[in-house]
């Protein structure tokens, strides 16, 4: 009786689990289908890493997007492909093309579409392109067994903890943007003895969050930043999204911001990239105070 109840059971639940499928694709995805033309196959991105929970909201839509990787040096490089898409990797090379992981966990790139070199920089240029042909590409990621490649930082931004651990940051804030209580994370932890994180809260999500986890949310963003029921909660999302990685790349504590980060205050590139060396000065004490000395 209990199997054929759990049976049941299971059935309903696939039912009404298809349902809800078929309702949000008639509903919303239809929509969503209607806007870019109707028929669509799929998009390629590149560019920037591309959202995780983005790429499986349109994957549910039924419009895979198929991530590339590529730069002014060698051209378009590899790519996800119609039959071949695996969400998060910037897909296999193309005929032609080799890649590989090298020291430190670089992506290297060698083929008739990387550049003979730097015009009139020779020594940019050995810097480069090493004495095989391969160019080194700052990049740093790692392939899985099926042939995919995956981009995790930039070498230059990896920061080393005082045990001698490499970090790779980038890695660690895409984990953390996927939480809708985070607006900008940016990880720390060069030289202390752990990872932080510097967190501007996502503060309307927040707020509606908090009040119906019956917190108090009176107050400015400066007060609520050092509420420690406030941190607590925030702390706890960063704390579960990271949770995966190897202890040592774990978010242990976080410090809250009131204002987001920006091009005015000298704390990112017109790029909108982390300007991590300003943000290491700016914050020191923060940093002490959540990673430790």
């Amino acid at each position: 009786m209990g199997g054929k109840r759990q049976t049941r059971i299971c059935f309903a639940h696939a039912c009404r689990k298809t349902c809800d499928r078929k309702h949000a694709s008639k509903l919303v995805f239809s929509k969503w289908r209607a806007e870019i033309g109707g028929s669509l196959r799929f998009f390629v991105s590149g560019g920037a890493p591309l959202s995780k929970k983005l790429s499986y909201a349109f994957w549910g839509a039924g419009i895979p997007i198929l991530q590339g990787y590529g730069m002014t040096e060698a051209c378009i490089v590899c790519a996800n492909r119609p039959d071949d898409n695996k969400v998060g990797s910037i897909g296999t090379p193309f005929d032609g093309i080799e890649m590989k992981i090298g020291d430190q966990d670089e992506i290297l790139i060698r083929g008739g579409n990387v550049m003979q070199g730097y015009l009139n920089k020779p020594e940019e240029t050995a810097k480069a392109i090493d004495a095989e042909g391969f160019y080194h590409t700052g990049d740093v990621g790692y392939k899985d067994k099926d042939g995919h490649f995956y981009v995790t930082d930039r070498l230059k931004d990896l920061f080393k903890l005082s045990n001698g651990k490499y970090v790779a940051p980038l890695q660690v804030e895409s984990l953390l943007k996927q939480s809708p209580l985070i607006s900008q994370p940016v990880v720390v932890g060069s030289g202390r003895k752990q990872v932080g994180a510097l967190i501007v809260p996502d503060w309307d999500a927040l707020k509606e969050t908090l009040k119906d986890e019956g917190v108090d949310v009176n107050g400015s963003r400066e007060e609520l930043c050092e509420d420690p029921q406030v941190i607590k909660r925030m702390q706890r999302d960063a704390v579960d999204l990271t949770r995966e990685l190897s202890d040592y790349e774990r978010v242990k504590r976080v410090y809250l911001l009131p204002r987001e980060f920006s091009i005015d205050k000298g704390e990112m590139t017109p790029t909108l990239k982390i300007k991590r060396s300003v943000i290491d000065e700016k914050y020191e004490d923060a940093i002490d105070e959540i990673c430790g000395t």
